[in-house]
């Protein structure tokens, strides 16, 4: 069996038949309390303050297992009771912040904040919320923790999705017996309304043609969430194109060229809020090849490149079921992503630090060794090769742009990337 499929298996039993004992009708309404608050810092520091507080109508998630036992996830959020005696709810996530303070700019003490959002079940009675972050040892660390009175007249019960036309792709039943996937379409304009709902069909068809979603069909509920544009596509900051988008999501985040994420997290969840909502998947009216995840945050893909298809399987990945980037050869904005001589918590990679104990040991045969030799050095001459080629390529296409160049001269380069790709897809 493919080690993907497997601990992505292993994902659907735990989380379908896991055991705890709350109660959920003891401790919460059938509501969500979304939280929304703001995490600042560096490498070094970090704070985090609660902005808005609101009450959704649906609680999306399951009433049966409310203790997330995967121990996965760079944070954790936790609500105890007010005596803070009794774990009420818990989550683990990563989250942009937590992302941004691995690179350069963090660690030499640039300070940047980024919004954040946590949906939790509506509380009958006052509890605390707290954030836990992993210190070096990926051992947790309480950094937030408030109280918050579900009765305060501060807590917003507004609609927040106004606007938004929701399409229903796939229904399977009531949504704490599923998981529903809210796919937010951003850069889609009134005229291309049509175009999100055939890519919303295709793409929920490619999620499925892939093992263990395709076996797990039923357990899933889509929803389409389309909000009209006032510009088609998205912000490519180095081709110098700025699109004025619902969720301004944009190429070169964390100054990544192909790294395709929003800031504007507050503004999707009120997108998403028009339904019920476990993950949130950003499809960005796009051709260019980019993507991103962030595991119990979001994920992001564009709609029309030749590997949009295997974004989104990719980014969902990362973001549903907190997997780690099978490569390592490709750059990324992280410095000291994965803490040296610490086990990662991802459940498909390893450190290897103690073989015996290997994650996935019961799927390796008796004769391989570990660890398993291969061909490292023909693997990595060959994408260090067109890791070169791809950036000469994209610095072109990005000088064209910038220029203002002749369309038919942007499209001959952009078709040279996308061949460059495909030659490399066969080596």
């Amino acid at each position: 069996m493919n080690p993907f499929i497997y601990l992505l298996s292993l994902f659907f039993c735990v989380s379908l038949f896991a055991q705890q004992d709350i109660r959920f009708e003891d401790y919460f309404e059938k509501a969500t309390l979304r939280v929304d608050y703001y995490h600042t810092g560096d490498r070094n520091e970090e704070w985090i303050t609660i902005d808005l507080l609101y009450r959704q109508p649906i609680w999306a998630g399951s009433k049966k297992h409310l203790i997330d036992h995967f121990n996965n996830g760079n944070y954790y959020l936790k609500v105890y009771n007010k005596s803070g005696d009794m774990l009420l709810y818990s989550k683990g996530f990563n989250s942009y912040f937590g992302e941004y303070k691995t690179t350069g700019p963090a660690i030499k003490g640039i300070k940047r904040t980024y919004a954040e959002t946590a949906l939790i079940p509506f509380p009958k009675d006052t509890i605390l919320f707290t954030i836990s972050l992993r210190d070096s040892l990926q051992q947790l660390e309480e950094i937030f923790r408030q109280e918050i009175n579900p009765y305060s007249y501060s807590i917003i019960k507004e609609k927040r999705s106004s606007g938004a036309e929701v399409i229903p792709q796939q229904v399977k039943g009531d949504s704490e017996n599923k998981v529903d996937l809210v796919v937010v379409g951003d850069g889609y304009t009134k005229e291309e309304l049509a175009k999100f709902k055939e890519d919303l069909a295709h793409f929920s068809e490619t999620l499925f043609a892939y093992a263990p979603y395709a076996s797990h069909r039923d357990k899933f509920n889509i929803y389409g969430i389309y909000f009209p544009s006032s510009e088609s596509g998205c912000n490519e900051p180095t081709h110098g194109i700025y699109k004025k988008t619902p969720l301004n999501t944009t190429f070169n985040s964390l100054g990544s060229p192909r790294y395709l994420l929003t800031e504007d997290v507050h503004a999707l969840y009120d997108l998403a809020s028009a339904v019920p909502c476990d993950a949130v998947v950003i499809m960005v009216n796009h051709k260019r090849y980019g993507g991103g995840g962030i595991y119990n945050f979001f994920a992001t893909f564009t709609s029309d490149n030749y590997w949009s298809q295997f974004v989104l399987v990719h980014e969902f990945g990362h973001s549903f079921a907190g997997l780690a980037d099978e490569y390592y050869t490709s750059s990324t904005a992280y410095e000291q992503f994965y803490p040296p001589n610490v086990e990662p918590l991802e459940p498909n990679i390893t450190a290897l630090l103690d073989p015996a104990h290997l994650k996935w040991k019961h799927l390796v045969a008796a004769d391989v060794p570990l660890p398993t030799p291969w061909n490292k050095e023909e693997y990595d001459q060959t994408s260090e090769d067109y890791q070169k080629k791809r950036a000469q390529v994209n610095r072109r296409i990005a000088q064209l742009e910038r220029e203002g160049a002749d369309s038919s001269q942007i499209a001959l380069a952009k078709e040279k990337a996308e061949e460059l790709s495909r030659f490399y897809e066969l080596k």
